[in-house]
């Protein structure tokens, strides 16, 4: 099969499933005929897609494609192979299933580091010390929640902030917008709805308070530099080259892991060390009072707490663990609020969303192992660039 016709039927492939699973389809910027196809035709059966793409994959080697663009290929393939077996009703082991989408094998963390987590917040934590850690990290996290009514105009004063530094940085076509809205009834805290075009939607769970330590955060990772950025890029580089595979942006594939580990990444990235000081000027500026120094070192303190999502996946999806154990394994190591914990179960437990709590846990490892590779600033942001730019996948870093 010639490279054009494969990645059409790639396209076709990848379309069919969101007929099995709405959202499934994160972004399709490509040929709209295509979609219009998938939808007018018959709903597929699951069966038939795992058969196409084990059939597709035997045809990459021999299609001609850069070694690059064929090796991008192969991984999405099996993803989608593993993804429609699933929705078969196929059994497959959690860790086999977690491989198969992301490119990467998982296993549990360590609750030593755990622990050592908890002591070094408690450092950061000190003040009353005869109350429990958890308590002292509630009662912080409620007195650095934003105002409600404030939120849109933090919203814009980091997305303005953030988009200079990156515009300086990384070139952005100059029609490219983000326009953000506020949502409820999600499992996330925010997502972004890229819409082709260099245009971007990004919502904010309205259910999940947002705090000031977290919403730099948040906006670089939806937008400057991570999502947004990443997808303005690879649509004017990589699609514009005529890679009509990066028109696809799909759940459940090693895409995922990459774009999350970035955008998890991406305000060390752009801002760097002391990102803390640089939020409380901008929260300074708007009359908001915000110590960003100590929200720095709490945020370092509490790193090592990143594989206990994953491991509550584990329990829950590999070890067959009860919802009320996970929940009180999350609030033990997370110290968040029974809510706040029952919030990350439903994530962890939804269909679609089940195994992609990886995407962050270890595609912000992975990531951050090579960009710590660039020997300098420089190194390091040539590193990014390259994550921005080029359709690298897990193995490939590896």
């Amino acid at each position: 099969m010639d490279p054009v016709a494969l990645v059409r039927e790639y396209l076709l492939l990848g379309l069919g499933f969101d007929r099995l699973e709405e959202g499934f389809v994160d972004a399709f910027t490509g040929d709209q005929a295509l979609r219009r196809q998938v939808e007018n035709a018959p709903a597929p059966d699951p069966r038939q897609l795992a058969r196409r793409a084990a059939e597709l994959r035997d045809e990459v080697a021999g299609s001609g494609l850069s070694a690059e663009r064929a090796a991008f290929l192969e991984v999405h393939l099996r993803a989608l192979e593993c993804s429609a077996r699933k929705f078969a009703g196929e059994q497959i082991g959690f860790v086999d299933e977690v491989q198969a989408y992301f490119d990467v094998r998982i296993e549990p963390g360590s609750e030593d580091e755990y622990r050592a987590a908890h002591r070094a917040m408690d450092e950061v934590l000190a003040g009353d010390s005869a109350r429990p850690l958890a308590e002292r990290l509630q009662a912080h996290r409620a007195a650095d929640e934003i105002p409600p009514e404030r939120l849109p105009e933090c919203v814009e004063a980091f997305s303005s902030a953030l988009r200079d530094r990156v515009r300086a940085e990384y070139a952005l076509p100059e029609t490219e917008r983000v326009e953000y809205e506020v949502v409820g009834d999600k499992p996330w805290s925010g997502f972004n709805y890229y819409l082709g075009d260099y245009r971007s939607k990004v919502a904010i769970n309205s259910d999940l308070k947002q705090h000031m330590a977290n919403l730099p955060h948040l906006i670089a990772h939806e937008s400057y530099p991570g999502h947004h950025t990443e997808h303005c890029r690879k649509e004017a580089g990589l699609v514009g080259a005529g890679q009509a595979e990066q028109t696809l942006f799909l759940v459940n594939t090693p895409q995922c892991l990459m774009a999350e580990g970035l955008a998890d990444h991406a305000l060390g990235s752009i801002v760097g060390p002391g990102w803390g000081p640089w939020a409380q000027e901008i929260y300074a500026d708007l009359g908001l009072r915000f110590d960003g120094e100590r929200a720095e070192r709490l945020a370092d303190a509490s790193a090592s707490l990143l594989g206990v999502r994953q491991d509550a996946a584990l329990l829950l999806h590999d070890r067959g663990r009860s919802q009320d154990d996970v929940a009180a394994f999350l609030q033990r190591w997370t110290l968040s609020t029974p809510e706040r914990a029952r919030q990350t179960l439903r994530f962890l437990s939804d269909p679609l969303w089940r195994a992609y709590i990886s995407t962050y846990v270890e595609g912000y490892r992975l990531l951050g192992s090579w960009l710590d590779r660039g020997v300098d600033a420089a190194g390091r942001s040539e590193m990014f660039r390259r994550l921005l730019d080029e359709p690298l996948i897990p193995s490939a870093l590896r």
